[in-house]
């Protein structure tokens, strides 16, 4: 498998990497001079119009709900659907495969697949990473349970530890961009083969992001990774629409929303090295364009915020984590014994929202993780019949 490590973009720091990777130019596709006779493809139009009203539904989402667990399962899911859609038509049109440069972009857009497989797989880790901190937490809860009628010195000894510890991983976190899982070997794969083949994983040299699909390297780059995704996503022309009665449409619309796709998790949930990024633009010749503007936008505007610029991620949960934590730190190292009623009442309300918190966890962080997987295998899944369907369409 080639590596994916040969595009090498400029690094620059995580707040910086949300806005200029898909900074929006009105860019034009020279598609208008395309006739619609010439665009024959059978629901097309219709594939770009489910498209526009799954990610429209998606950045019409209140901000309690933007970018939370339950949103993402959601973006997953639009996601899963389109590509569902995509798999049907080109069974349909299978024939096309065997036409330049309908070939060529199959080709394409089968490599992508492969370099999305391991954002997926780092993504969780990301999630494993999040339960960490979860359990940390849930120690916090169970000392200070408000059900106790005397809380003392011990436990806010043993609470200031696990503070530290927390504060620690999440500072690592920060700094390495994901690295805290990074030499572990996790995979979608049964276990079975990837113990099979994780020898092979982890003996591969040189380059950046050399995966296979079954786990990331210590040096692999999720920032990097999506660059390499992007660097040769171009829009059709309109002698390429031509030849291929509209087919390589259909491909990079499928191409772009599954890059989209992966931007997004990446900015929401703690990668490894998340930190370079790349240019690329959101053409607004596609009607999915608008909602995508849409939700980049809102994500940009969120990564702005002062109490958003140096977080783990962008996911909702993990904002009220970082805020939880330090209230929580602020009012241990503050306390003197004995505690008034109003120091009492106010560390139980803190631990109440810890408390709350990590039952969202426990709600929403299993769900994601099985999305996660299913969406890695829907991955998987379709680039393997493409590739079956790319060899009939060759047979004589």
């Amino acid at each position: 498998m080639p590596s994916s490590h040969r595009h090498h973009g400029s690094t620059l720091p995580f707040p910086s990497f949300l806005r200029p990777i898909l900074t929006v130019r009105n860019e034009h596709l020279h598609l208008k001079s395309t006739r619609k006779s010439e665009i024959e493809i059978p629901n097309l139009n219709s594939f770009n119009e489910q498209i526009f009203s799954r990610f429209h539904a998606l950045s019409e989402m209140n901000n309690d709900e933007f970018l939370s667990l339950s949103w993402m399962l959601k973006l997953l899911d639009a996601f899963d659907h389109c590509l569902d859609d995509f798999r049907v038509i080109t069974s349909d049109n299978r024939r096309v495969l065997s036409k330049s440069p309908a070939d060529k972009l199959a080709t394409q857009y089968f490599e992508r697949s492969v370099k999305a497989m391991d954002i997926f797989n780092a993504a969780r880790d990301g999630v494993e990473t999040i339960r960490t901190w979860q359990k940390h937490m849930e120690i916090i809860v169970c000392a200070f349970d408000t059900k106790k009628k005397w809380i003392g010195e011990g436990q806010f000894h043993r609470v200031r530890r696990v503070l530290m510890d927390l504060a620690l991983a999440m500072a690592h976190e920060k700094d390495s961009a994901g690295s805290i899982f990074s030499n572990r070997n996790r995979s979608f794969a049964q276990k079975g083969k990837e113990n099979q083949h994780h020898g092979h994983g982890s003996s591969s040299s040189g380059g950046h992001s050399r995966s296979l699909s079954w786990s990331v390297s210590h040096s692999w780059s999720a920032s990097k990774q999506l660059q390499s995704i992007a660097s040769s996503l171009i829009p059709p022309r309109a002698n390429e629409v031509a030849a291929t009665n509209g087919f390589v449409l259909l491909v990079f619309s499928i191409s772009f929303v599954l890059m989209f796709v992966l931007w997004v998790v990446v900015a929401a949930i703690p990668c490894q090295d998340r930190g370079s990024l790349v240019h690329i633009s959101i053409p607004r010749s596609f009607s999915w364009s608008t909602p995508l503007f849409a939700i980049h936008s809102r994500i940009v505007d969120e990564s702005k915020r002062k109490d958003r610029r140096n977080s783990c991620g962008l996911l909702k949960e993990i904002h009220v984590m970082e805020k939880c934590v330090n209230q929580m730190t602020d009012l241990v190292d503050a306390v003197q014994f004995p505690m008034s009623e109003e120091v009492k009442g106010e560390l139980r309300s803190k631990v109440h929202e810890l408390s709350s918190i990590c039952d969202f966890c426990n709600d929403g962080l299993d769900p994601l993780e099985r999305k996660l997987r299913e969406t890695f295998r829907k991955v998987v899944i379709c680039r393997n019949e493409g590739f079956g369907l790319f060899v009939k369409a060759r047979e004589p």
